[in-house]
């Protein structure tokens, strides 16, 4: 058995009877949690651990675990800073601030895979233009080179604690005020201006191993009529042949106001994955998923099922009490501790969580 191309969420903390039903099918390859589904670090490992055992190729879960505003487990984890935070640091101390990036990588995804946790959708790889407030403080800097130092770090780190990362939003949401949530963004600028600005990161990063992407739900007129995610332009000719790039490619969710340029949920998923994505995101949608599972038709290549495979955590992972016995795991809390807790705590009071749209 195989993954299939779709990405769902559960309603809670235990998996129900229509959670597995829809899990089983065989269009679904990945489970994505919410903060709603996390009430304990006992609980998390037991629900993780049930939803890899529904099938014989265990389910992908994934999870939007960045730090700052974007922490979806907060309670039993460490409380990570917003990536800012270290674009800051990087403005008086770029070697520091790798290296304090590289730590929180380490503690983000050895903590999410000690609860059972394929990978988590980080690092935001967009610049900080200061103008788009769904992005905000979870961009690391302004100027693209140290974006891209920051985000290898932070990767590297994820990397050491047996972790994928998955780079977003390609090929840039930073510029843009309106949030493609709740909107449908347009960015008018040329293709020639994008290569040296928002593009970089997503280059440099490719070149340094980068395992997936995640494409934004925003126009860019001058380059294809198509949000990002739906346009063979950026997906196909621009990542896969001029970057390069051989990694996974996950869909923005789709129930988000910017998919809506492409239709019903039915249409949205089928041009999503013929654009070019590996996996299609419904996200807090139950009724629109079984709509997906009923009448989608795909025909799904090797290659895709091939990338996502590559997305899994490195099997056996550290248990939570073997973790803080590691000196790695100790030491990394022991650089981090203090740091950018003043953002972290501000924003706790604005995680995006639990409506049809992802941060």
């Amino acid at each position: 058995m195989t993954l299939g191309p779709l990405m769902l969420d559960v309603a809670g903390t235990e998996l129900t009877d229509d959670d597995r039903h829809r899990l089983a099918h065989p269009l679904v390859g990945g489970v994505i949690l919410f903060s709603r589904n996390y009430r304990d670090p006992a609980q998390l490992a037991a629900l993780t651990a049930d939803i890899h055992a529904l099938k014989s190729a265990p389910l992908l879960i994934g999870v939007d675990h960045e730090g700052g505003r974007v922490q979806r487990f907060r309670e039993g984890f460490t409380r990570l800073p917003p990536m800012r935070s270290f674009g800051e640091i990087w403005n008086e101390h770029p070697p520091r601030a790798r290296e304090l990036a590289r730590e929180t990588g380490f503690v983000l995804a050895s903590e999410l895979r000690a609860h059972g946790i394929d990978f988590s959708f980080a690092p935001v790889l967009d610049l900080d233009y200061g103008a788009s407030s769904v992005i905000g403080d979870r961009a690391f800097h302004a100027d693209p080179h140290a974006v891209f130092q920051l985000g290898q770090a932070v990767m590297l780190g994820m990397r050491d604690a047996g972790m994928a990362a998955c780079g977003k939003h390609f090929p840039g949401h930073g510029f843009v005020v309106a949030d493609s949530h709740v909107a449908i963004p347009v960015d008018q600028r040329t293709l020639a201006d994008m290569a040296i600005a928002d593009l970089v990161p997503f280059r440099l990063m490719i070149e340094a191993g980068l395992a997936a992407v995640m494409p934004a739900h925003v126009i860019y007129p001058q380059v294809d009529d198509r949000p990002a995610g739906f346009s063979k332009v950026w997906l196909q000719k621009l990542l896969r042949h001029q970057l390069g790039f051989d990694g996974a490619i996950f869909s923005d969710d789709l129930c988000m106001e910017g998919a809506a340029v492409a239709g019903g949920m039915v249409e949205r998923v089928a041009a999503s994955l013929d654009a070019g994505c590996d996996m299609a995101l419904v996200c807090n949608r139950p009724d629109l998923a079984d709509e997906v599972l009923a009448n989608l038709k795909v025909d799904w290549p090797a290659p895709a099922r091939a990338r996502l495979a590559r997305m899994h955590g490195h099997p056996h992972p550290p248990t939570l009490v073997q973790l803080r016995e590691s000196a790695r795991y100790v030491n990394a809390l022991h650089h981090l501790a203090g740091l950018g807790q003043d953002s972290a705590d501000l924003n706790l009071q604005v995680d995006p969580t639990d409506y049809c749209g992802r941060a």
